[in-house]
């Protein structure tokens, strides 16, 4: 979406190569893996949150679906990041990240999408980071397709967000 620097900009063309054979150079302990899908948590019920709000405000049908389907991803990740936290033995946290406020403060649909595409991208540029680290195959692969549909989202919300710049309506 518009509005964020290069140094910023998370654009994958695909998804991450598949470290599964692989050993894991410098791989995570438990407590860093635990505290990453906390953090992963953290920011997931956020945004379910904010785009369940977010939907409930748009006229436009089309955009309030997919408003709606990035919510029900984010809010099976926090489905997922929880059940992993506890097979690993931690305690998932109950706060919910920053993000919620910083979006629904936000003035206007398009910086509220710009928003948005920094967070999906905050969180892709987080899973892709780790995943070389991760030596567990069960969470390797969830975290996988967390990257991979954030990726699409990313791509879906950037599309509404280059037609409202050009004067599309949603």
């Amino acid at each position: 979406m518009s509005g964020t620097s290069e140094s910023d900009e998370f654009r994958p063309s695909s998804s991450p190569v598949c470290y599964g054979d692989e050993p894991a150079a410098n791989p995570l302990g438990v407590d860093e893996i635990v505290t990453l899908l906390n953090e992963l948590l953290e920011g997931e019920r956020a945004g379910a949150q904010g785009l369940v709000r977010l939907s409930e405000r748009q006229t436009s049908p089309r955009l309030a679906e997919l408003l709606r389907a990035v919510a029900r991803d984010e809010g099976r990740f926090c489905a997922m990041l929880n059940a992993e936290i506890r097979r690993l033995g931690g305690t998932p946290t109950t706060r919910t990240g920053i993000f919620l406020d910083k979006l629904l403060a936000r003035e206007g649909l398009a910086a509220q999408l710009d928003l948005l595409d920094r967070g999906q991208s905050a969180v892709a540029r987080m899973i892709h980071a780790a995943l070389p680290r991760i030596t567990d195959a069960t969470l390797l692969r969830r975290l996988e397709e967390m990257y991979d549909v954030h990726v699409e989202n990313i791509r879906r919300c950037a599309e509404v967000a280059a037609g409202l710049a050009r004067g599309e309506s949603p």
